[in-house]
């Protein structure tokens, strides 16, 4: 099972401030930065399973970025306080991790997107279909607590 009802089974929230340096000439973040934002967030979500970038390399495998989609809603300005919240949303043949930025103090959603990561281990540069057992590993207490907390019905199951 890829998705366990659509929802996470990890999520980290971090908040910041939108430095001087990631905006334009006219006080607007510049929309590369977001991209470093979803990573800031995506290495805490993988250090909190003890997996980030040192732990990939030593177990063996690469995680290149493959796919990503990012969609701008609001426009972030100098000074602003910020939260980026990335989800774990699925792990068996790849990972992707789901990000939201939002106003700190409204909560209004500013920026959304996801990204995509495939293994390939780095023996012999061959991209895995499968996720390698360390990372299932790291995760199955996550994905046990999730099921427990969502248990799935059948569908033939109900009148």
């Amino acid at each position: 099972m890829t998705k366990l009802s659509g929802k996470a089974i990890l999520t980290i929230e971090l908040e910041m401030l939108i430095p001087f340096h990631d905006v334009d000439s006219m006080g607007i973040t510049w929309h590369g930065n977001y991209l470093r934002y979803f990573e800031i967030a995506r290495c805490q979500l993988l250090d909190k399973i003890q997996y980030g970038y040192r732990e990939m390399q030593a177990s063996g495998y690469s995680w290149p970025i493959v796919d990503l989609q990012i969609k701008y809603v609001q426009p972030s300005t100098f000074e602003q306080k910020i939260k980026v919240i990335a989800s774990l949303v699925e792990w068996e043949n790849r990972i992707k991790i789901n990000y939201q930025v939002r106003d700190v103090v409204t909560n209004q959603r500013l920026t959304k997107g996801y990204t995509i990561q495939a293994a390939v281990e780095t023996e012999t540069n061959e991209l895995c279909f499968v996720t390698p057992d360390i990372f299932r590993e790291k995760i199955a207490h996550l994905i046990e607590k999730h099921a427990s907390q969502n248990p799935v019905v059948s569908e033939g199951s109900g009148r």
